[in-house]
């Protein structure tokens, strides 16, 4: 196995992981929060899947599928490519407000199709091209993904503990 298939397999993960948090949740299960600003299930969600279509969009040089598909009418904000949930305030959290479980699962699915197709397309050459010199040192495109994945893997992990507290009463 190839560092690239490994990466595939650890990404094809997330879609079980990600329907099992918000499975049967209702609108205002998403968005109850455990305490004062903390993190809701729709909102970690919600910003797992910004953040791994920020960068997939961002390594392809493509448009964002938030943007391009409209989802962020489905979550009742603006579709503005640079909001991913990256330093919201308890406020900005609470604004994230998804219609139901299913426009969380239907836009993570559209974001992971995506992904797995590019993955597909890669070669083991293609995860050490340099994507940011910003860093030191500078991160090549299979870092950027193995950081992405472990972001992803994070929020998803949180959003199936709050969904216990939500579910607990």
């Amino acid at each position: 196995m190839d560092a690239r298939e490994v990466l595939t397999e650890a990404f094809e993960r997330l879609p079980e992981l990600v329907r099992a948090a918000v499975d049967g949740l209702t609108p205002e299960e998403l968005h109850w929060a455990p305490g004062p600003g903390a993190n809701t299930v729709g909102w970690l969600v919600w910003h797992l899947t910004r953040m791994q279509d920020g960068h997939v969009a961002e390594l392809m040089d493509a448009e964002q599928v938030y943007v391009r598909d409209g989802w962020a009418a489905r979550f009742g904000l603006d579709p503005d490519p640079a909001d991913t949930g990256y330093a919201h305030s308890a406020e900005q959290v609470a604004r994230v407000r998804p219609e139901s479980a299913e426009v969380l699962v239907g836009y993570f699915d559209a974001v992971f199709a995506r992904t797995r197709d590019y993955l597909g397309g890669l070669s083991a050459k293609d995860l050490d091209r340099v994507v940011d010199e910003s860093w030191d040192p500078p991160v090549t495109l299979g870092v950027r993904l193995v950081s992405v994945l472990n972001d992803d893997d994070q929020h998803v992990g949180q959003a199936a503990y709050v969904r216990g507290l939500v579910r607990s009463g």
